[in-house]
């Protein structure tokens, strides 16, 4: 019914006096019309099902500049932010795109693409090598200082690339790229939430992080214009993207059903709705049932135009759960960021929803930087962190000194404190966007949720894994 293009064009930028047309060779690009403008519904498989994503506008137009070269590398946004890929990036498309390109598509680029900035990349085969984390995980490098505020110290860097800019004082992070769409329920923007100074709005936050990522990611030689990142962030905010049908429980907006992205557009949100920590504006007490997607599918899972026994335990399975995801006990502690905020406990019981609170998203309705553990060194054995550099951090204020992957919050706010936290990502669309967490150390929603066994000793059955997987995958 649907067919995927085999190109998608980027648009030039119109105060350019010569931009090469950027061809990206693909099975996953933009289904574009004759007129070269995407479907209004853009419709793409994906490993559980299919994705879909709609913009409240009506129509996506790919004269937007989330489309055009804005720098001086052949970048754009949708170079890292693919919509068949929940508009981030994926392993499996990112080979292809090497493969297709000889690792000369602009996704390629040392500045922040390979692993070290200063690597080889003269031929295929030392391109590869260059490009192993990215390939590999589909993780871009992040550089940034230890502030000089800081109130710790980098004391050792190992490094598995050997990078010579990557030092105790210039670090290296590996991140996946986050999804720019549904961009409207953020609370924060980029995981550290570097993008999000104290008091500007949403929209100014996604125009600056435009801006940052041109100049950056683009290496462009200026800024975009007032009216190119306006029109960026008026994109993002307008687009939403969930999944539309799952292999197995079919259409998830079938009897009376809320899965998709039109009833996603149409959640009704404000920063701080439903938080656990009473930052609710309106007074709203916390409730811990946030996904009500497929309450009917536990009433009544069988569809009545099919008969289909495996078609109706699926939908059960997702319903169930769902019912997990709002109620499944978990014993919270050790979590910097939260169980250290005045008047929590050092240990409560709670579920995943305490920290996905946002009614039918899952983010965090306010600005919360935590740490779960996905950055200490070692590792838990769910995680897979190979390839990403370990830092020895001494903290002014601590005798033991910290081993982390990534420090996280820390790199802005320079606080001891905030090593190691990051935000929670809107887990919509999550089936299009392995691998997960932050350094994407979970290749699969099953590592995933082995991680937070491991992590929390959480009680699961085989059945129950499976339940909560089959939710998450029709998110």
């Amino acid at each position: 019914m649907f067919r995927l293009a085999e190109k998608m064009v980027v648009s030039r930028r119109t105060k350019a006096a010569t931009v090469s047309l950027c061809v990206v060779v693909s099975a996953f690009s933009l289904i574009l019309l004759g007129n070269n403008r995407p479907q209004d519904l853009t419709i793409f498989t994906d490993s559980t099902g299919m994705l879909q994503t709609i913009s409240t506008t009506g129509s996506f137009d790919i004269s937007n500049a989330f489309f055009e070269n804005l720098g001086t590398n052949g970048r754009s946004c949708v170079s890292c932010h693919q919509p068949g890929d929940a508009w981030s990036v994926t392993p499996e498309h990112i080979q292809a795109r090497f493969a297709g390109s000889g690792g000369m598509d602009p996704i390629f680029r040392p500045v922040d693409g390979a692993n070290c900035p200063s690597a080889d990349v003269s031929t295929p085969d030392a391109r590869k090598a260059a490009y192993t984390m990215l390939l590999s995980k589909g993780l871009i490098r992040i550089s940034l200082p230890v502030p000089a505020n800081a109130d710790f110290t980098v004391t050792g860097v190992a490094d598995p690339h050997g990078c010579p800019e990557t030092t105790s004082s210039q670090l290296a992070m590996f991140r996946r790229p986050l999804p720019a769409t549904n961009v409207s329920f953020l609370t924060t923007v980029m995981w550290d939430g570097r993008e999000s100074p104290s008091g500007a709005s949403l929209h100014d936050d996604l125009q600056h992080q435009a801006m940052d990522a041109t100049l950056g990611h683009a290496q462009a030689a200026q800024s975009p214009t007032d009216a190119e990142l306006q029109s960026i962030a008026d994109f993002q905010m307008a687009s939403f993207t969930a999944q539309a049908r799952d292999h197995r429980a079919g259409n998830l907006h079938d009897e009376g059903v809320y899965g998709g992205p039109l009833p996603l557009s149409q959640q009704k949100f404000h920063v701080g709705i439903n938080d656990v920590l009473g930052g609710d504006p309106t007074g709203a007490a916390f409730d811990p049932v946030v996904f009500t997607l497929y309450e009917k599918w536990a009433k009544s899972p069988r569809s009545s135009h099919n008969d289909d026994d495996d078609l109706s335990e699926a939908r059960a399975s997702v319903a169930r759960g769902e019912v997990l995801f709002n109620t499944l006990p978990i014993a919270i502690s050790g979590v910097a960021g939260l169980n250290d905020k005045p008047g929590v406990p050092a240990s409560f019981t709670g579920t995943c929803t305490t920290c996905h609170d946002t009614p039918n998203v899952g983010n965090h309705s306010v600005a919360l930087a935590i740490n779960l553990g996905v950055t200490d060194f070692p590792a838990l054995p769910a995680l897979n962190i190979a390839g990403l550099p370990v830092y020895t951090i001494q903290c002014n204020t601590k005798d033991k000194l910290i081993r982390t992957t990534d420090p996280g919050r820390a790199m802005v706010s320079g606080k001891c404190a905030d090593i190691g936290k990051t935000k929670g990502p809107i887990l919509r669309a999550l089936a299009a966007r392995a691998p997960y967490f932050h350094n994407g150390s979970a290749a699969t929603l099953d590592a995933v949720i082995d991680f937070y066994i491991q992590r929390f000793g959480l009680k699961l059955n085989n059945q129950e894994k499976k339940d909560l997987v089959a939710f998450l995958g029709t998110l």
